[in-house]
This record gives structure tokens, C-alpha cells and sequence, in this order.
């Protein structure tokens, strides 16, 4: 455990002096309070809860911010110690390859859970500051919408490390990364939707649907986020039949999977790599 921590720390002081954790959180909160103050504007007039916009917007931003910043962080996080000759040097101590993989693992998510936890929060604090009426189904909203958010970065993080584990250049890594990011934020959902106006409901049923939505974890994510209750529903534009069909149980197993199997997977590649 004490190895993997000095591991960790080694992250989050190559994050510091890097800039990865200043740029990332103030990335994060200058586009939060921008969406904070663009997207509560409306809610008197149309008479939904302010923080319930915020959060739809939020969740909206992470699916597409939060994989891409997870994949930058972790695709090198092997195969770039290697290039560098660090890697080397690091396994002469009396360290597994498993230790060094899930101490990486702990300090860039620490670095992204401590980006998120400040940039959203930040959204939040500005919308109490200016008098905004938050009631405490809202606060349980926004909550779940950071510990999730946390937990999708976790996942991209340790597709990262499958990526870096299995290729031998840190470019082709970069590549991967950015195909895998296109995947799973943007062609996955086009072609589902291509797919189902085809279709027609002839074969794709719920039950179908709703194994879909659990092959891709920004799916489970966004269907997670978007219809946790009517309000959220309705201001996202959807309806909850996928989530009723899922539950929270079944969406957030989902995502634990996604962070559990891919990181596994790069701990065996990384044991078997020859140095």
C-alpha cells in the first residue's frame, strides 16, 4: 500500500509541476460558470430549479470534456516511462509492475477528481451566491453528478493505461487514444441512432436498448445523469424509460466494470511487456 501511495504522489507532483492540475481545473470551472450563468438565466420563466439546468448542463460538458482529459493524463502513462527510460529505473526498487500501475492510477484520478470537485463546485458556490433557491433533491442531483463524472474519468483513465500498455510508441498511443474518444463520445451514439431509426423497433427492443446503452460508458453515464428524476427528464429531453429499465444499481455496476476491466487488462499486459 505504502508503495502504492509514493507512486500516486509521484503523479500528483508530475501534475503539478506539468500544469496538468492548474490548466485542467481552471478549464473545468471557466467552462462551468459559463454554463452556470448562461443556462440559469431562463429557469424563472419557465419555472424549472436552477441547479437542476446547471446540472443537465454540466453532465452534457463531461461526457464530452472529461474522457478526452482522462485519455491526455493516462495514454503515456506506460509506454511514455519506457521511451523515457524512467520506467526502467522506477522497477529497480522493491516495487510490483501491478504497484506502479495502481499507484499511476490513484494519483491521475486524484487529479481529475480534485479538477471536477473544484471546477463544478465552483458552478455551485456561484449559484448560491447569487440567491438562487436550492432545495436538497437538487443537492443529491449535483452530488451524484460529480461522484459519476469522477467515475467515467476513472474509466477513460484506465483505457488509457490498456492503450499504453499494449503499443510501443508513444504516438501511436496519442492516436489510439483520440479514436477511442471518438468512439465512444461521438460514432457509438450516431450509429445506435442510425441503427434504431432503421430498425424501427422491429428487433432492437428495450431490453436490447438498454444492453446498448451498457456497452458504452458515457451512455450509462449520461442515462444515469439526464433522467434521475422529472425535472431532469424534462429539461435534458429524456424520458426515463431506459433508467427504469437499468436502475441505478445496474448503471453504476456498469461503470465499475469499465474502470475494472481495462485497468486489469493493462496489469497483465504491463507484467508480460519486456522493459
Amino acid at each position: 500500500m505504502l508503495n502504492i501511495l509514493i507512486v500516486a504522489r509521484k503523479e500528483v507532483q508530475e501534475g503539478l509541476r506539468n500544469r496538468w492540475v492548474l490548466a485542467t481545473t481552471l478549464l473545468l470551472a471557466a467552462l462551468a460558470l459559463t454554463l452556470t450563468f448562461l443556462g440559469s438565466a431562463p429557469t424563472g420563466t419557465v419555472g424549472v430549479r436552477a441547479l437542476d439546468v446547471v446540472i443537465v448542463s454540466l453532465a452534457s460538458l463531461t461526457i464530452f470534456l472529461l474522457p478526452l482529459i482522462a485519455l491526455l493524463i493516462s495514454h503515456d502513462a506506460v509506454v511514455g516511462e519506457m521511451e523515457r527510460g524512467t520506467m526502467l529505473l522506477l522497477l529497480s526498487y522493491p516495487i510490483g509492475r501491478w504497484q506502479v500501475l495502481l499507484g499511476k492510477f490513484v494519483g491521475h484520478l486524484a487529479i481529475l477528481a480534485f479538477a471536477t470537485l473544484i471546477g463544478y463546485g465552483a458552478a455551485a458556490l456561484a449559484l448560491v451566491l447569487t440567491g438562487a433557491a436550492i432545495d436538497r433533491e437538487s443537492w443529491v442531483a449535483f452530488a451524484a453528478m460529480i461522484g459519476s463524472s469522477i467515475l467515467l474519468g476513472a474509466v477513460f483513465i484506465a483505457l488509457g493505461y490498456l492503450v499504453s500498455a499494449l503499443v510501443r510508441q508513444r504516438g501511436t498511443a496519442a492516436g489510439i487514444a483520440v479514436g477511442l474518444w471518438l468512439v465512444f463520445v461521438l460514432l457509438y451514439d450516431m450509429a445506435l441512432l442510425g441503427a434504431l431509426v432503421v430498425d424501427q423497433g422491429q428487433t432492437i427492443s428495450g431490453g436490447v436498448l438498454s444492453a446498448l446503452l451498457l456497452l458504452n460508458p458515457t451512455d450509462a453515464y449520461r442515462v444515469f445523469n439526464l433522467s434521475g428524476s422529472s425535472s431532469l427528464s424534462a429539461i435534458s429531453g429524456m424520458a426515463g424509460t431506459a433508467r427504469n429499465s437499468l436502475g441505478n444499481e445496474a448503471l453504476l455496476a456498469a461503470l465499475v466494470l469499465w474502470v475494472l476491466v481495462p485497468l486489469s487488462l493493462s496489469a497483465l499486459a504491463f507484467s508480460r511487456r519486456e522493459l
